[in-house]
């Protein structure tokens, strides 16, 4: 089934999970999390992909796994960066051979240890959903920013490219982790106003440790509240308060979200099932009245 046609009836929860790095751990370990992941009953799983490096089969292999053996549908995240058009041409065969349809259009940042052209036919993620569009039958989905896109000059700026995207075909948008709803609430605000109409998930990640923290503060440059960054400051070093504060701040973020209408709920697992579960666990009641 497409993504789609679930939204069309109904507001999405979900889970992502990314493929091992080589020698990191076996693939078996995350059939094993996604084994997990479905007892919640998730609407879709999507799945990482790299565009350098062998990396796409893993992504394949776990998208294929999802529709095998659970009840939700696999998104699989397409990164132009560093394709071609031949190249994306040899994994939509990839994807069409195992019958998966719902595929997450991006660009990507490029890799800090990439050496070469990284931008090669797609400069940015609509054109890689227009070029789909144009020779294939997929259901897109696209990625936003609820603090606006690094290397946008402006809010606005922004908004007109991810406009761009829907009028490229994507039907549905993920956004980009943040830790302030009032940046989710404003995007949507200034999307609509903009004739943006296709739903806005709100993607959650949770951050359970402090190197945890620094690694996404330096990858997202996404704002801290306040009250986040004293418990963060007080308990830095102790892990299993970490853990605490990061599952209860997600959840609280989840709670104010539903209670304001949000279009759904995407979890950034980070491939742990004990998060997705600890989770799911305290808001289990608001998610069957709000998103069943």
């Amino acid at each position: 089934m497409r993504i789609s046609d679930i939204l069309n009836k109904k507001k999405t929860f979900s889970f992502e999970v990314f493929p091992p790095k080589p020698q990191a751990s076996s693939i078996n370990d995350i059939f094993t999390t996604i084994d997990e992941l479905n007892q919640y009953k998730p609407d879709f799983i999507s799945v990482t992909f790299k565009s350098t490096g062998d990396y796409a089969q893993n992504t394949i292999d776990l998208a294929s796994y999802i529709q095998q053996h659970t009840s939700a549908e696999p998104l699989v995240h397409m990164t132009c960066g560093a394709l071609d058009e031949s190249d994306v041409d040899k994994l939509v065969l990839m994807l069409k051979k195992e019958h998966l349809d719902n595929v997450l259009a991006l660009r990507g940042d490029k890799p800090a240890d990439f050496n070469g052209d990284y931008l090669k036919s797609f400069k940015h993620a609509s054109e890689l959903m227009d070029y789909l569009q144009s020779k294939y039958d997929f259901c897109l989905a696209g990625a936003c920013y609820p603090e606006g896109h690094i290397e946008s000059e402006s809010l606005y700026d922004d908004l007109v490219k991810l406009k761009m995207k829907q009028d490229a075909g994507a039907s549905f948008l993920i956004t980009q982790l943040f830790y302030d709803n009032n940046y989710y609430y404003r995007l949507v605000r200034v999307a609509r106003n903009m004739g943006i109409t296709i739903p806005i998930i709100p993607g959650i990640m949770p951050l359970t440790s402090a190197t945890m923290f620094n690694k996404i503060m330096n990858m997202a440059g996404a704002s801290i509240p306040f009250e986040m960054r004293i418990l963060f400051d007080r308990f830095k070093d102790d892990k299993k308060a970490m853990y605490e504060i990061g599952v209860a701040y997600s959840v609280n973020q989840i709670l104010e979200l539903l209670a304001n209408d949000a279009d759904g709920i995407h979890i950034y697992t980070m491939n742990s099932a004990k998060v997705a579960r600890d989770i799911y666990s305290r808001i289990q009641n608001v998610i069957e009245r709000e998103l069943r």
